[in-house]
């Protein structure tokens, strides 16, 4: 027979029961109670929170205190704070979608601050899209395959200095990224591809806008026949051409083993 004696946790030194647990400051349990109602639904996407009055009065705290809780989740990506008539603070959508913007506006900070390079995202970039493409090939669908090949038909139609061009090219990388069937790596190369957005930084010529529209052909050739040896050939000569060719405006040896350094400031994205 079990008695409460014996369910207590006796796992301190010596066989002692533990009877404490960790305390949380004002505004780490306002912060944990609202985490807690949005993940579990309780608070649904879209909803308003109440206005800071009233949840100071209901956490009975100040508040100052309920501001810092909103800002933590804020950084967290679980809710929005919108300003002016009909503002207040939201909560956000929390799916991969909601993940890559979270990760990119990280990642878009960090390069501001100079925590990390260009060189870093571009490379881990790089190592994202390849398996994407591999993954695209062997999933792919039909309507998949229409999509790539309406992204290739607008690229055609573009002149290298049409200002659409950097999004027709981020729009074809995510919808590969997209299309491999994982959604974290779908919501990962949306984040760095539009921090680092190769097509940006490239001394476009006619030619290199012929090659690079040549080699996209490659890639939705391949992801269509559902042949991933061929799409991994294919984004990875795409990449190499890319880097070298962006490395070689920036005046620097052609080392397709390295990153390429940005031709602009992120400031203008």
């Amino acid at each position: 027979m079990t008695t409460e004696v014996d369910e207590v946790d006796r796992g301190g030194p010596n066989g002692a029961a533990i009877l404490g647990h960790r305390v949380l400051r004002p505004r780490q349990q306002v912060e944990e109670a609202l985490r807690t109602a949005v993940l579990s639904g309780q608070l649904r996407t879209g909803e308003r929170l109440p206005p800071e009055t009233e949840l100071a009065r209901q956490f009975r705290v100040s508040r100052p205190t309920i501001r810092e809780a909103l800002s933590a989740l804020e950084t967290q990506g679980l809710i929005r704070k919108a300003q002016g008539a009909g503002g207040g603070s939201f909560v956000q959508t929390v799916d991969h979608h909601a993940l890559g913007e979270i990760v990119q506006e990280s990642v878009h900070n960090l390069l501001q601050l100079g925590t990390v390079s260009f060189d870093e995202v571009a490379m881990v970039r790089q190592h994202l899209e390849v398996p994407s493409a591999i993954l695209a090939a062997r999933n792919r669908t039909d309507a998949d395959i229409a999509e790539l090949r309406q992204l290739l038909d607008e690229q055609r139609t573009r002149s290298v200095d049409d200002p659409a061009v950097p999004e027709l090219d981020a729009q074809f990388h995510i919808a590969i990224a997209r299309i491999s069937g994982n959604r974290v790596l779908a919501a990962l190369v949306y984040a760095v591809h539009r921090e680092s957005e190769p097509v940006s930084y490239l001394d476009l010529s006619a030619e290199v806008g012929r090659e690079t529209y040549l080699q996209h052909e490659s890639i939705v050739h391949a992801i269509a026949e559902g042949d991933s040896a061929a799409a991994e050939q294919a984004i990875t000569a795409h990449l190499t051409y890319l880097r070298n060719h962006i490395k070689a405006a920036n005046g620097e040896s052609q080392d397709a083993s390295a990153a390429v350094r940005p031709r602009r400031s992120k400031d203008s994205r």
